[in-house]
């Protein structure tokens, strides 16, 4: 069935990706050739959304390190039409059978279909974006879906946004909604505080705008200002990582405006990252309390307790909203937070994470 969505690897590409080293993930990984390939083992999908781009992804791609499971990964092609409404039914079928897919290269309005893919779970879903601007007026990518506030949606996350680049009314909107809105600067100044955001999301698109244009000059409407490759990498290799996180695409990707093939090669890389991330998976999202450590914290100010949990396996941290949850909400109930933000509760400050995730319930 699948075929009907897809277009199988070129045969110049396959045959590259053969002749690369045996410990690459070209020499390594499944291949949608003459057939899909059986997909009973595989954990990951790459999908190309836009053939130029995506076939040069691939070219740098294949030649990295093949350091995964066998017969986890696959590369099914490129999608035949590059529409979110044959995007979504193709998305939706991978992650029924709990495989991850990670799109690549496609424009930025795909993205919108990559949520819209999870319209038949009865759960609600977080939604990470990676951006250099608030994308969510009316008529653009996450305008339907965060303006207008879609029923599917319970949360958003705003990485890397740039205030000068974004209308204050946009910002102030999504601040309104208590959504979780990270600047910059401040991202930049301390990225293990995007962690929590990427660990309590179901889906992340990266749009690579975010990216500095002498970093990333093979995008369109590139800005002077954002993150390097390296920053771009450990927000990949966090979003791996999330037991949560159930799709992964990149966005923005223009292989004409690529010098020396650059901007490639750092998407292979960011690529590279999130597989890491995602086989290094601890399995500690708290579905329950088994195998966290409380830490109870008293408000003596305000006669009031918070509860925190710690992983035992990763020494990662979350906080248990004081409130109660309809059924819907439950899941999100134990909130990601960070170490610092445990720190500012043993000073009787309330985390500015809990008090958005009181307003959100």
């Amino acid at each position: 069935m699948l075929q009907n969505w897809l277009k199988p690897v070129e045969a110049k590409l396959a045959q590259f990706a053969q002749a690369q080293p045996a410990h690459t993930l070209g020499a390594r990984i499944g291949m949608h050739q003459a057939a899909v390939p059986d997909l009973k083992k595989v954990q990951l999908a790459l999908i190309g959304l836009s053939e130029p781009e995506s076939n040069a992804i691939r070219t740098k791609l294949y030649g990295s390190a093949f350091a995964f499971p066998d017969h986890a990964i696959v590369d099914l092609g490129n999608i035949r039409k590059s529409s979110g409404d044959f995007l979504v039914p193709l998305l939706h079928e991978l992650m029924s059978g709990h495989i991850v897919p990670i799109l690549l290269g496609g424009s930025d309005e795909l993205a919108r279909a990559q949520f819209l893919s999870y319209q038949d779970r009865k759960a609600l879903v977080n939604l990470a974006v990676i951006d250099e601007r608030c994308r969510t007026d009316v008529q653009e990518v996450y305008g339907p879906l965060v303006a207008m506030r879609h029923p599917l949606l319970f949360h958003f996350g705003l990485l890397g946004f740039q205030t000068h680049q974004s209308p204050p009314d946009l910002v102030q909107a999504l601040a309104n909604k208590y959504f979780d809105l990270v600047r910059l600067g401040k991202a930049r100044n301390a990225l293990e505080e995007c962690e929590p955001v990427l660990r309590d999301a179901d889906l992340l698109a990266f749009h690579l705008g975010a990216l500095k244009q002498s970093e990333a000059p093979g995008v369109l409407n590139a800005s002077p200002s954002g993150f390097f490759w390296e920053e771009a990498c450990q927000l990949c290799r966090y979003a791996g990582m999330s037991d949560k996180l159930s799709s992964f695409g990149i966005y923005g990707y223009a292989a004409e405006k690529d010098r020396d093939d650059q901007t490639s090669q750092g998407i292979s890389q960011m690529i590279w990252y999130f597989m890491e991330g995602f086989f290094n998976r601890k399995g500690d999202y708290p579905v329950s309390t088994s195998g966290l450590t409380e830490y109870v914290v008293d408000f003596r100010r305000l006669n009031y307790q918070l509860t925190f949990w710690k992983s035992v396996k990763t020494g990662r941290w979350w906080m248990q909203v004081p409130v109660p949850t309809k059924r819907k909400h439950e899941r999100h109930r134990l909130v990601p937070c960070s170490y610092q933000d445990y720190q500012a509760a043993c000073r009787e400050e309330l985390p500015e994470r809990l008090m958005q995730s009181l307003n959100r319930f």
